[in-house]
């Protein structure tokens, strides 16, 4: 493996040294930058960047009076961090994180990485050039109730793994991705892409493997009929979110002006180590939950649930319909949000900026889920035919797989 081509930009630091952190895209997930400077007394948010005024505006209401409120990346990276939140638009996520990496500073990209194979290739690449750290927010592997599947797995409670399928009931889709940009094809290419890299990066976690021929079909089923739009820039999704009283789906009002993404998809996926998954997600459900079957050679899980008061239950003896399971695992408590998954995914950022070493999250299957997505919309789009998924270049991989070392 070649070494990178210029030297590591990394400063020295010690698993206490104070952080400067800044956060590029001041809207719905920059509050993140905060999460994180709450958790760690050492750590501060010294900058953020936005090109829109009122998002600027904001900047002092959550960080503090201090921060800087920049307008460009170059005019944050001016201001002097360590380490950087990128949490714009999806479509801007390969700019901004590559001129970060440049800079020296370690990057931390809020999912999904990119919108395209390209440009998720571009920030990898980036990062074994110029040795920055680079970190993805693929929140759900620290979520209790997949790190209970990934346990159960591992101790060999059912076999050798062969099929996952997962469900998202995405229940306030409407408002959260039908009133702002998620709704456009040029910010997100798809939902199947923006939202579907989290449960993708699931299903190759707890299936040991990557996606290599993928096919898919959807549709704009529903928000299509919606006439109401209001043009929300500048907006974040808590002035807008009422979960109870925008319901029935087509009694929606204020979509995005421009829609042109699918509500509904279904995706099929091979796996390069011979399981098989499904991926389908709703963004016009009743009820909000993920659930995942994971079968293998010798029994099979299933959640219901995500958080406290859910379970996973284990089927491993022959049985006509049997509800409840041979054995049942209750899912664990963890505060904080995302059902405790953020503050772990914060905590080990900031531990990997200042020590490096080994992270739960993976910025090669963070490419591997937008691969297998990015290929997906392009099947749904033109017919549902099976397409191969194209494969990280095996130098880049190869860096990465060994630790992002300097």
């Amino acid at each position: 493996m070649a070494a990178p081509s210029t030297t590591p930009n990394r400063p020295a630091l010690g698993p206490d040294a104070p952080l400067r952190l800044g956060v590029v895209g001041n809207g719905n997930r920059g509050i993140i930058a905060k999460t994180a400077a709450d958790l760690d007394p050492s750590a501060q948010v010294v900058a953020a960047c936005d090109p829109l005024p009122r998002a600027r505006d904001r900047a002092a209401e959550r960080f503090g009076p201090g921060v800087a409120a920049t307008a460009t990346v170059d005019e944050l990276i001016g201001v002097g961090v360590d380490a950087a939140f990128v949490t714009s638009p999806d479509h801007l996520h390969a700019e901004h994180a590559c001129a970060l990496l440049e800079a020296g500073v370690a990057v931390f990209v809020d999912k999904p990485l990119a919108i395209t194979v390209e440009q998720a290739d571009q920030i990898l690449a980036t990062a074994r050039r110029t040795g920055s750290r680079l970190y993805v927010g693929h929140n759900m592997r620290h979520m209790p109730v997949i790190k209970l599947l990934r346990e159960l797995i591992a101790d060999g409670r059912i076999g050798e793994v062969k099929a996952i399928w997962c469900r998202y009931f995405v229940g306030d889709g409407g408002d959260r991705f039908f009133k702002d940009w998620h709704a456009e094809r040029s910010k997100v290419n798809s939902l199947l892409l923006q939202k579907g890299a989290h449960d993708i990066d699931v299903i190759h976690w707890l299936a040991g493997g990557h996606a290599s021929r993928v096919s898919a079909m959807g549709g704009l089923t529903v928000y299509g009929q919606v006439g109401d739009r209001t043009d929300r820039t500048g907006q974040v999704v808590t002035e807008w979110l009422d979960r109870e009283r925008n319901w029935p789906p087509l009694a929606q009002t204020g979509l995005n002006p421009v829609i042109d993404v699918e509500d509904l998809s279904m995706m099929t996926m091979a796996l390069d180590n011979g399981v098989y998954a499904t991926y389908s997600e709703c963004h016009y459900t009743p009820d909000y939950w993920r659930n995942y079957t994971v079968i293998g050679t010798e029994g099979r899980l299933e959640n219901f649930g995500l958080g406290p008061g859910g379970v996973v239950r284990l089927w491993n003896r022959r049985t006509e319909f049997a509800p409840d399971g041979d054995e049942t695992f209750p899912i664990p408590e963890a505060p904080g949000g995302h059902h405790g998954a953020d503050p772990a995914l914060l905590r080990e950022f900031l531990r990997f900026v200042r020590e490096g070493g080994a992270t739960q999250t993976s910025p090669v299957d963070a490419r591997a889920a937008v691969a297998a997505a990015a290929t997906a919309t392009t099947s749904l789009r033109a017919g549902g035919g099976a397409l191969d998924v194209p494969p990280l270049d095996a130098e880049v991989r190869a860096w990465f797989d060994a630790g992002q070392p300097a």
